[in-house]
């Protein structure tokens, strides 16, 4: 009899360490994100599901992602348009099946090369220029792709701030050269970085017009918006005014309409938009600037590059963040279809 019990007794015990190592293996191997494995709109192809957990090596953190935000990338990543950007993204199916590529959270493991972060730090970043696929609940990433995120400023807000802060601050200040009291025009005003744009002209005590859907016309107004158009009613490059400064974020016209209402020593800077309008740009651009003192220029955007100093006019109050969500993880495709058709005001967080 004893020996039958020491039997059932060890027998039980290896069954129970065999559940304790799966429930550990569950707990700690693997995480929830949203993934696409094929082209198509968001609604229909983004799943959120369960994958394996990374592990950091060299230089890389092991980040804990409390917020993150959609961006044009993802609308594009998902749906494979433009057509040019699968040689990108992968021909018959995405490379990058995890999306996402600005996020806040913190660091719970960190490699053994790493030198500027330990684990519980709080950080930010846009991820881009190291890879990407912030929205899931884990991601390594390279320590150079974030940097301290500000107690004072909250993982939403933050998670906000990277991609369209640092364009707008780019774009108006070091491609556009702002200058106090400039009439300034951005085109795709309700949207992240239209919304933070407007924040910076106003710095430099500028006039800001701002043009999108007239939905989105409150919410402008009450964050200080001179003038807004509504793009379906009036085009912006047939109204005779001039502008010295243009920010477009949508960049579906013609270089030739939009150096017709810029100022005799105006600039227009695109960051992003329609990819013949953005090779139209570029390549008529530098006719113009050759009979003209005209800029027609696209900007390439240095991921974080003056993100240390907007968080810090964040933590001045200078700046706010101007957050639509936070929404949850598992609505990702719904929200990314709500942000693809401009329906959002400012940056669409999500919580994950």
């Amino acid at each position: 009899m004893c020996e039958i019990g020491s039997e059932v007794q060890i027998r039980n015990h290896l069954i129970s360490k065999r559940l304790d190592q799966r429930k550990i293996k569950l707990e700690i191997l693997y995480m929830k994100a949203a993934i696409v494995e094929e082209y198509g709109q968001p609604i229909g192809v983004v799943r959120v599901m369960e994958i394996e957990k990374p592990r950091p090596t060299g230089k890389e953190l092991l980040i804990k992602v409390k917020s993150a935000s959609l961006n044009d990338y993802d609308w594009s990543l998902v749906r494979g348009k433009p057509y040019l950007y699968r040689l990108m993204f992968g021909l018959q199916k995405p490379k990058h099946k995890v999306l996402g590529m600005e996020l806040a959270g913190v660091v719970e493991e960190v490699g053994a090369e790493v030198k500027k972060f330990k684990a519980g730090d709080a950080v930010f970043g846009d991820i881009s220029e190291h890879g990407f696929g912030s929205l899931a609940e884990f991601i390594c990433i390279h320590e150079d792709a974030v940097i301290t995120k500000h107690p004072e400023i909250s993982f939403d807000e933050a998670a906000a701030l990277p991609h369209a802060s640092t364009l707008a601050m780019q774009a108006l200040r070091d491609m556009g050269q702002i200058k106090t009291g400039m009439k300034v025009l951005i085109n795709g005003a309700g949207g992240g970085v239209g919304t933070l744009g407007l924040q910076i002209a106003k710095l430099y005590n500028c006039k800001v017009t701002g043009v999108d859907s007239a939905e989105k016309f409150d919410m402008m107004k009450d964050l200080g918006f001179d003038k807004m158009i509504d793009y379906r009613s009036e085009n912006f490059t047939k109204s005779g005014l001039k502008y010295d400064l243009i920010l477009d974020c949508k960049s579906n016209q013609s270089a030739l309409a939009y150096q017709r209402v810029l100022s005799p020593e105006g600039r227009y800077i695109s960051i992003g938009g329609k990819l013949l309008s953005l090779v139209n740009v570029l390549f008529l651009g530098k006719l113009v600037s050759l009979f003209s003192s005209k800029r027609l220029q696209v900007l390439s955007l240095k991921a974080n590059k003056g993100l240390e100093e907007i968080g810090n006019l964040v933590v001045d109050q200078k700046l706010r963040c101007q957050i639509d969500g936070p929404y949850s993880i598992d609505e990702v495709g719904a929200y990314l279809q709500y942000f693809g058709e401009g329906k959002h005001e400012g940056k669409v967080i999500i919580n994950i």
